[in-house]
């Protein structure tokens, strides 16, 4: 089975393109380590195209599913895949649900999975806020549950 990733330093796609390109051959993707800057992918457009596929995929079938009335065989999978969802309102699981389909068809469609994984960290910090019940009595405290927007750090001076 070919390894996921291997970490390569920058400096080494640069000093020796040829040998560092070709270690792909052996792993999905590099990880190019950069001191001063987030790390960075190497990866072949093949399997580049190959994990797009089974992103559209995977979004396509769960649209499809939660269209033809499997929601309850989907809500019971979503632990599975997301276990931090267990500390979710029910009515919050359907919400996650419903968005996280309509943005998987979206992102997919752009190529950019990006606006997945936001939603995916925005839902985790909630269900981290209904986990622990100290900071949900702080941010639920006011009548509305909500504070309102958050100015800019700017505009709150």
């Amino acid at each position: 089975m070919t390894a996921a990733y291997e970490d390569v330093p920058f400096s080494e796609l640069l000093h020796h393109p040829a040998r560092t390109t070709r270690r792909l051959d052996s792993v999905r993707a590099l990880r190019l380590r950069r001191r001063d800057a987030d790390d960075l992918a190497l990866i072949s457009v093949d399997q580049m195209e190959s994990d797009s596929a089974v992103v559209d995929f995977t979004a396509r079938l769960l649209a499809g599913l939660v269209r033809t009335e499997n929601i309850p065989a989907l809500r019971s999978a979503l632990p599975d895949a997301l276990p931090w969802t267990t500390f979710l309102p029910p009515e919050d699981v359907d919400v996650l649900m419903d968005e996280l389909v309509s943005t998987a068809q979206g992102a997919t469609a752009l190529d950019n999975l990006s606006p997945i994984a936001l939603l995916l960290t925005q839902w985790r910090h909630t269900a981290e806020v209904h986990a622990d019940p100290a900071l949900h009595a702080v941010l639920t405290r006011d009548p509305e549950g909500d504070l309102g927007p958050a100015l800019r750090p700017e505009e709150s001076a």
